[in-house]
């Protein structure tokens, strides 16, 4: 039932569905002009044939002669409407409804009240009206099976290319900026231009200019990344020489804060350029969980339900798991646990949670709430790390209360 709702969804089944209604629509209506044109002309020659035989048999009746074949005096099977019209002192015709035969029934007034008639063999004049209606049902179903055909096929090239136009865009919005539609018709400005290949050229040039965008910010970030190492290495190199004391603890903090942040902005210039490259192993996932939270000294509980090993990168997988417990402890709030599930390890904390941003549409760059401290690249960098393990990474509140951050991997 899913399937066929999301079927009848579709332009193709909507424009089928509008070109059969038309079809059978303007078939009915040609149809019926053709039938009642047709019976109004059958009827209108077999009714002149049989006032015609009415006026001989008149003729003949008044002249004391014989009458023709099918007329007569009060006949029997005469039709009791047209009967009493006769006896009333008009003529008139009437299809005959009770006989064996289609009958064309005409009657005049002769002496006495009585009423004269004739009948003329109608069946020759139903057959034509019968096999005129079959012609027509018949070539009706022919020609809307036939328009059918051709409009689904018509449309059935528009659907395809604007399916196609579909898919590049949600290969642009899952990162791929390399996607084009390269549609001919977009791209050959002399040839005519339908509404399909607007929008795909559109598309094409939308994507150009975002990726133009986004490469000159990827390089400018690099840019800057580069060129802050070489005088941080000596700031933190000048830093090691100053005397103990206060003021030189706090030097030392800003610059191993600048230094990380540095860092952090390499590693996401390379990510942002996928030029990250995987170095695969079996890893026990129980032994990884346990290994980041020693590495991290924070009071982490470490849970395993069920261990796995999973083919991937460690150096990587505990880049992710590393950023997700320090996140964890720095905005929100003990207990924190890393809890592993076969191929499903889970961070939690009890704090407030995850913003309703990020849960919604995931980590920005520099952005943090409520005065935490940081510069909003941990989940960032974890969130491309996993992408590139091939893993998923989700975020969401747990409902009593605390961020849940859950790493599926394959």
């Amino acid at each position: 039932m899913r399937r066929l709702r999301h079927w009848t969804a579709t332009l193709t089944w909507k424009a089928a569905a509008f070109i059969a209604v038309m079809c059978c629509g303007l078939a009915a209506l040609l149809g019926v002009l053709v039938h009642v044109s047709v019976t109004n002309q059958t009827v209108g020659e077999a009714r002149d044939r049989a006032l015609d035989r009415l006026t001989e048999a008149t003729e003949a009746f008044e002249a004391g002669d014989r009458l023709p074949h099918g007329a007569g005096v009060d006949l029997a099977g005469l039709p009791v409407e047209l009967r009493t019209l006769a006896e009333g002192g008009d003529r008139g015709t009437m299809v005959g409804s009770d006989d064996p035969h289609p009958t064309m029934w005409a009657a005049g007034p002769a002496s006495g009240g009585h009423a004269l008639a004739v009948r003329v063999d109608y069946s020759q004049g139903v057959r034509t009206i019968d096999g005129l209606d079959r012609a027509i049902l018949g070539s009706s179903a022919l020609a809307i099976g036939v328009t059918l055909l051709v409009g689904a096929f018509a449309v059935t090239r528009v659907t395809r290319r604007l399916h196609g136009t579909a898919q590049v865009a949600r290969r642009i919005s899952a990162g791929d900026l390399d996607a084009r539609v390269n549609d001919p018709r977009a791209e050959d400005p002399t040839r005519p231009q339908d509404e399909v290949a607007a929008v795909a050229g559109a598309l094409d040039t939308m994507a150009s200019s975002l990726q133009g965008k986004l490469q000159s910010e990827q390089r400018f970030t690099a840019d800057v990344a580069h060129e802050l190492r070489t005088p941080l290495t000596g700031l933190h190199a000048a830093a090691e020489l100053l005397p103990p004391g206060r003021p030189t603890e706090l030097v030392r903090d800003r610059v191993a804060a600048l230094r990380t942040l540095t860092e952090d902005l390499l590693e996401i210039s390379r990510l942002d350029t996928r030029s990250e490259r995987l170095d695969v192993d079996a890893v026990r996932l129980a032994e990884v969980a346990e290994r980041v939270v020693r590495a991290s000294g924070t009071d982490t509980e470490v849970l395993v339900v069920r261990d796995a090993v999973v083919e991937t990168d460690r150096r990587r997988l505990e880049r992710v798991l590393g950023n997700l417990v320090a996140n964890a402890h720095k905005h929100g709030r003990a207990p924190v646990s890393l809890t592993v599930d076969g191929p499903l390890v889970t961070v939690r904390d009890h704090g407030d949670g995850f913003p309703a941003y990020l849960v919604e549409h995931g980590p920005q760059r520099f952005r943090t709430e409520g005065g935490s401290k940081g510069h909003g690249l941990g989940l960032t960098i974890a969130l491309g790390q996993a992408g590139v393990l091939g893993a998923r990474l989700g975020f969401a509140n747990a409902a009593d209360g605390g961020a849940v951050a859950t790493l599926t991997l394959r």
